[in-house]
């Protein structure tokens, strides 16, 4: 790359990116836990988009990867 040229930023998450939205519950297929999305965020290292999720049995806070939360793991419960 020469001097001239900028590098490309990622676009940053924003919270229409996702799957699943601020406020929606979750079940995770595997444990059967509940969670709530909090937001869509980006990883500060790679800028990757991320979940931040609460589970609703310990109200301890979570991240995950887009992609990963987004693979079939997690199934939307209605609330």
């Amino acid at each position: 790359m020469s001097k001239l040229e900028t590098p490309t930023m990622p676009k940053m998450a924003d919270a229409d990116d996702g799957l699943f939205k601020p406020g929606s519950k979750l079940r995770h297929i595997k444990t059967g836990g509940f969670y709530k999305v909090v937001l869509l965020a980006n990883v500060e290292a790679n800028l990757e988009p991320a979940y931040v999720y609460e589970s609703l049995q310990s109200h301890d806070f979570w991240i995950r990867p887009k992609a990963e939360m987004e693979d079939g793991r997690f199934e939307l419960v209605n609330a």
